[in-house]
């Protein structure tokens, strides 16, 4: 398969890069860094990479950016970073990639485990992870052609805790090398509308 990865010079995507790499052609996207850049926030830049790289038959997302702030503090802004980043974004790859998809392709978005477990400072990451678990059920009884999509909700990476443990105090994390599985069974799988939970 030909699989485009956006994200995949991220610490999730290098694994989810090596995890299929071995067995599909894979193009790397994203900001700076990979065979073909993209800004998912801008639908017009996702529509350019999708018309550089061609049909593809399966887009894995493991990009997207939140807030993390107290409640209390928090601006609408902020709300938007997540709002037209990880969700808005994920979903113009979505809009733009069904019909540049091939015919029993599949999408998989990024989500995360605050969409189920709260803490606090993460309202923003707990709406937008919920969002995206949402759309991706729903999109799954519309998309034409055979195309699937599931999204995988990891806990907190082990990789990432220097950066992120202080807000998972309690949270067992896991390898991001567990989570490219997740990317693999929704990739190489036959099931749509899901949320592959690791933790």
């Amino acid at each position: 398969m030909k699989i485009i990865i956006i994200g995949a010079t991220g610490t999730l995507g290098k694994a989810i890069v090596e995890e299929l790499g071995t067995r599909h052609e894979i193009v790397r996207a994203g900001r700076s860094g990979a065979d073909v850049q993209v800004d998912i926030t801008s639908l017009d830049s996702v529509k350019a990479m999708y018309a550089h790289v061609g049909a593809v038959d399966a887009v894995i997302c493991a990009a997207g950016n939140v807030h993390f702030g107290a409640l209390t503090d928090i601006t609408p802004g902020q709300y938007e970073i997540g709002l037209k980043d990880k969700l808005m974004g994920q979903v113009n790859l979505v809009l733009a990639g069904q019909q540049i998809i091939n015919d029993g392709g599949s999408f998989t978005l990024i989500s995360g485990v605050l969409s189920d477990d709260p803490i606090r400072w993460g309202s923003s990451a707990s709406m937008v992870n919920a969002a995206i678990d949402a759309f991706a059920k729903a999109a799954a009884i519309e998309l034409p052609r055979g195309i699937r999509i599931n999204s995988v909700s990891p806990t907190v990476f082990t990789e990432s805790m220097d950066k992120y443990g202080a807000f998972f105090r309690g949270f067992k994390p896991v390898a991001v090398a567990d989570a490219a599985l997740a990317f693999a069974k929704s990739v190489e799988g036959a099931q749509t509308g899901k949320t592959f939970v690791v933790l």
